[in-house]
């Protein structure tokens, strides 16, 4: 099988190397028969997609590098394109992809570094760090006092690996945890789950909210100033999905107001964040820009372990365990 890794142009960080890639194989012994190229401009990617399989490629230019028509006839032995990101909504709509190519995700690979980051944003918080920030800029000594986490209560938003990787680690602070989803089927690290449907009965008590969900049509805006409104006077929010999943500028205005405790969010709209945004200076607002779930020293490995995740089920003819829904969006 032959398999085409394209690299984003000059990026030090997430570029999948020849080193990571034969450590990958040295883990999965039976991938040891496959056939790897490795570029980084796209005179390497049009050399390579004639005889390519398996693409694993940033998702950001599939739209462009695929307009509707081209596929499969530029890459007529194609049977799956991995994208090294868990969501996909970059490439929607996908009137671009043929049935006969799979697309896959990269979910799984961002739980453990997701989780540190929310329950760290989730702390920040509790503890008023965003109103320390902003009253050591002004040089004001203004004690807030705080408690612990246990028994406080956080709705999460999207119990994929982002929201089930926090939903972990606040349950082991003694938070109770509320799940929310397309379905209210139980989650392990959850004390109760409830479908999307629920999200406006669920927000009055909501001390901090986690949106964690992919974007599609239906998450689009899910957290609008209405819902923000629903939320109890001092609630804090962590937005690690996307910045459209919410609006942005009712959350600001929440703060301005008096009504949010605070804010950490991971994305923003558009990115990156022109210098005149006002969330830059939003008091309580703290802005990162979209690192929460990228693992430097592991991302690559993570990465190269669930393609060959879904190589073996491939071979063996089972379903891909990281293809997506083009209806659904993921």
């Amino acid at each position: 099988m032959r398999i085409h890794v394209q690299n984003p142009a000059n990026d030090p960080h997430f570029s999948v190397t020849e080193a990571q890639w034969s450590a990958a194989l040295a883990r999965a012994p039976d991938m040891a028969g496959l056939e790897v190229s490795f570029a980084s401009d796209e005179e390497g990617l049009t050399r390579a997609l004639p005889e390519a399989e398996v693409l694993l490629t940033w998702v950001r230019p599939l739209r462009q590098r695929f307009p509707v028509g081209a596929l499969p006839g530029v890459a007529p032995r194609l049977k799956v394109i991995a994208c090294t990101s868990a969501g996909v909504d970059s490439a929607a709509p996908f009137d671009w992809l043929p049935d006969s190519i799979a697309l896959l995700n990269n979910s799984g690979t961002h739980a453990d570094k997701a989780g540190e980051f929310g329950i760290m944003a989730i702390l920040m918080l509790n503890t008023g760090m965003p109103a320390f920030a902003d009253a050591q800029r002004r040089g004001e000594w203004k004690p807030i006092f705080s408690s612990t986490l246990a028994g406080r209560r956080v709705v999460i938003v999207g119990m994929g690996s982002l929201g089930g990787g926090v939903a972990r680690r606040a349950r082991a602070f003694g938070m109770h945890v509320v799940g929310v989803r397309n379905g209210p089927e139980p989650h392990p690290d959850c004390d109760e789950t409830h479908a999307t449907e629920a999200l406006d009965a669920l927000l009055p008590q909501a001390e901090f909210l986690v949106l964690a969900c992919p974007l599609t049509d239906r998450t689009r805006n899910l957290l609008s100033r209405e819902r923000i409104a629903r939320l109890p006077r001092g609630a804090g929010i962590v937005n690690i999905a996307r910045g459209a999943v919410w609006d942005q500028d009712a959350a600001c205005d929440a703060l301005e107001a008096g009504h949010l405790g605070g804010c950490v969010t991971d994305v923003a709209v558009p990115e990156p964040l022109p210098a005149d945004s006002r969330l830059w200076r939003t008091p309580g607002m703290v802005v990162t820009p979209h690192v929460s779930a990228d693992d430097r020293a592991r991302y690559n490995d993570r990465t190269l372990d669930i393609l060959f995740e879904n190589i073996r089920a491939l071979r063996e003819g089972r379903s891909l365990p990281n293809r997506i829904d083009p209806a659904k969006g993921y």
